[in-house]
């Protein structure tokens, strides 16, 4: 099996939950396809200028889970950072065995640093969404999304 390097990636085998998505067999193949989408251009606007090829989940974090939340369902979750005014966001899918899969499709843009994926507060998008900045990348990496599985 290919090594990713987010959080998560040795046990994300949920499914989609959503038929539309059927041709995304797991939250690695979604990272497959999102590696070749993640630009600049949804990347947040505060990191633009940081975001590289060799750092593409850089600024990625809430619309890439909102993104995953519409295919697999699940809740989004986020962990505070500087000083609980931001929040890096990942997702948690129940599993039909009652177990959970919890994995985080951006967090090589932190490298070594250890994230806490444990109690921290639920996330929504109505809340992200109030920027609408965010709501514009979210709807634009979803339609770059749509077009690539037309064509798979």
């Amino acid at each position: 099996m290919k090594k990713y390097k987010f959080y998560g990636w040795q046990s994300a085998d949920c499914k989609p939950a959503d038929a539309v998505y059927e041709k995304i067999e797991n939250p690695r193949k979604l990272y497959d396809i999102l590696s070749q989408i993640w630009c600049a251009d949804t990347c947040a606007p505060r990191m633009r200028e940081k975001w590289s090829r060799e750092n593409q989940t850089l600024g990625q974090c809430s619309i890439t889970a909102f993104l995953a939340q519409d295919i697999f369902g699940g809740k989004v979750y986020g962990i505070p950072r500087e000083g609980g005014k931001n929040f890096h966001c990942y997702n948690v899918v129940a599993l039909p065995d009652g177990g959970e899969c919890i994995f985080d499709l951006t967090s090589e843009q932190f490298g070594d640093e250890k994230l806490c994926y444990e109690n921290n507060p639920e996330q929504f998008r109505e809340v992200h969404w109030k920027k609408e900045e965010k709501r514009l990348r979210y709807e634009y990496l979803k339609a770059e999304l749509l077009k690539k599985l037309e064509g798979m």
